[in-house]
């Protein structure tokens, strides 16, 4: 609540800092503030310049031969630049995790915390971006016009729908992975509980009829990716219920979404849909009914992911399901992207690949999942986001799918 902030600095030719009590320029101490002062993260040099040899070889003279091969030959910026081992992290600012249009600047600390996730959980460097344009067509060519200084490029917090046709414009324009982690690593994630959920009650996905709360980035994709996986049937729902062919009111993104998902052919409101439905996945925040969710399928499983609040309070969902996950980490089964996208980009970069495809994120998610599939229970079917094994798995998954379907280039 913007109310209660602490202003971290109430003087700005002040800089005090915390004093003995715990107090910042005469306001509580806030740990947030502190730890996000000067920033979170620096560019570090990996060679030493120590001496006239070092800066001769680090930068003029030495520097002009490296420079040289590459213009003769391209592909070699992968072996002599930082290229392949960095992407950037992109916003506009638009959609920020849960404070929504807040702009570019006020994202920063976001993009930060992100690159950081991106080194510490996948090994990957990456640098935060944030754009002061709104426009699909500028963002997409400022975009490009640096993408020659990246191995790949994370797009972050940008609204819907305007985030589809970024992506997918950017990927048309360049040949290094484009990847919306709102949509695609949530959905990464959400797949991999879901086919462990499925394990542990001996159900296959073919067998689960599902009903996502949310049409935008996030529910788009993971009913994408849960048709993809083979899933027996999902209808998402936005504000006005059912996304169904017979709606006037359709969006060109929930028209092709209509195309593909509820085959049952529901039409009304999200609560009649749930009726009789295995899986709840819950990506729009509000609240649903416990009426409505005591109608589900007996063994259902339910993933309100919405944060701070989620759809069902999982005290309320325990009632009615088998399996219960949230985005919080107060809870088990944290559906966290964090799971996903370290070691998505890593495999993708140490391949060098082009784009990253359904096929390679559907190899994340059966490797996510298979981390912990001999140690299966109610409140674990998904990693924890410190377990070591994560990135690794996912990392060699998409490497070897990237390979197979022919978009890797080493």
């Amino acid at each position: 609540m913007a109310a209660e902030m602490v202003n971290p600095r109430s003087d700005s030719t002040s800089d005090s800092g915390e004093g003995a009590e715990g107090v910042t320029d005469g306001e509580p101490f806030d740990p947030a503030f502190a730890l996000h002062r000067g920033g979170k993260m620096a560019v570090q040099a990996t060679v030493p310049v120590r001496n006239r040899d070092d800066l001769s070889l680090a930068y003029t003279p030495g520097v002009a031969k490296v420079c040289s091969a590459i213009a003769e030959q391209p592909e070699l910026v992968h072996d002599y630049t930082w290229k392949s081992q960095v992407v950037a992290v992109v916003t506009d600012g638009s959609a920020v995790l849960g404070l929504g249009d807040i702009g570019p600047e006020a994202s920063l600390p976001v993009m930060e915390g992100k690159a950081i996730l991106f080194k510490q959980f996948g090994g990957v460097d990456a640098v935060p971006i944030a754009l002061d344009c709104r426009d699909v067509d500028e963002i997409v060519e400022t975009v490009a016009r640096f993408a020659p200084s990246f191995g790949g490029v994370n797009l972050e917090d940008i609204s819907a729908p305007r985030c589809f046709e970024i992506e997918r414009k950017l990927q048309e324009r360049v040949d290094i992975p484009i990847f919306h982690d709102d949509q695609h690593g949530t959905a990464v994630v959400t797949l991999a509980a879901l086919r462990n959920a499925a394990k542990l009650t001996n159900r296959a996905l073919g067998q689960l009829r599902a009903v996502i709360s949310g049409a935008g980035a996030a529910g788009v994709a993971i009913a994408r990716i849960l048709t993809e996986a083979g899933i027996g049937d999902v209808a998402v729902c936005d504000r006005k219920g059912v996304v169904s062919p017979d709606r006037e009111d359709l969006t060109d993104v929930k028209r092709e979404l209509a195309g593909f998902t509820n085959k049952a052919g529901l039409t009304g409101s999200l609560e009649a849909a749930l009726d009789g439905a295995d899986v709840f996945i819950g990506v729009s925040g509000g609240t649903v009914p416990q009426d409505a969710v005591a109608k589900m399928a007996p063994d259902a499983f339910i993933f309100a992911m919405a944060n701070p609040n989620p759809e069902i309070h999982p005290d309320v969902a325990h009632r009615y399901a088998s399996v219960v996950a949230t985005g919080r980490s107060d809870f088990p089964n944290q559906i966290n992207n964090v799971l996903a996208f370290p070691g998505i980009f890593a495999g993708a970069l140490q391949v060098r690949a082009s784009r990253i495809t359904e096929g390679m994120k559907l190899a994340a998610a059966e490797a996510l999942a298979a981390v912990v599939a001999d140690e299966l229970s109610a409140d674990k079917v998904i990693p924890s986001p410190f377990d070591e094994r994560v990135a690794p798995a996912v990392t060699a998954a998409v490497a070897a799918a990237a390979r197979a379907e022919g978009v890797a280039r080493r």
